[in-house]
């Protein structure tokens, strides 16, 4: 018998005879097909999606590059968690704020209403300050470190990923306030 690795020459005999019809064909089809019914089947690919899902949340959970979505893979969109994981931001309190100034504004008393709407406008105000600033920031960070590499997308990515709550954000920060990634 030949080693099957190597290229065989194309007029050399192939060191077997050929199998007869009946054999051949018996042969195919129990490699096609399957024993496996319309719902084995479904079921099958329950279980598939089910394992496939469930390898992409661990992988939300640890970071690992391997199995997460396609919008979060890649070294740009790493750095881009990174970079914004490793600063504070004021959109991550966001929603925290939104709840005590709706609060202030259903008080019935004049000066806490006028309040709570100075503060909606200071938040505001402060949040599209800080995007912008982020923004330029990560934007040239970015041209320096990956000047060959498709970047299209990363700065919008990080400025949705500093309007969530730090504990909440997915793929889980993998940096610490205060460190550079």
């Amino acid at each position: 018998m030949t080693d099957s690795h190597q290229p065989r020459h194309p007029e050399a005999p192939k060191g077997r005879p050929t199998p007869k019809r009946s054999v051949a064909q018996s042969q195919r089809r129990s490699v096609a097909n399957t024993t496996m019914s319309r719902k084995e089947a479904a079921k099958r690919q329950r279980e598939e999606r089910r394992a496939a899902l469930e390898r992409q949340r661990q992988a939300l959970a640890s970071g690992d590059e391997r199995y997460l979505p396609a919008r979060d893979k890649g070294p740009v969109r790493r750095f881009a968690r990174d970079f914004v994981d490793s600063r504070f931001h004021i959109a991550e309190w966001f929603l925290p704020m939104a709840v005590v100034i709706l609060v202030l504004s259903m008080v019935q008393v004049a000066q806490l209403q006028n309040i709570a709407l100075l503060l909606w406008l200071v938040v505001i105000v402060m949040i599209v300050l800080d995007s912008v600033v982020t923004g330029f920031r990560l934007k040239k960070t970015l041209a320096e470190r990956f000047p060959d590499e498709n970047r299209r997308g990363a700065v919008a990515y990080a400025l949705m990923r500093t309007l969530q709550m730090r504990r909440l954000r997915l793929p889980k920060p993998q940096v610490k306030r205060g460190e550079r990634p």
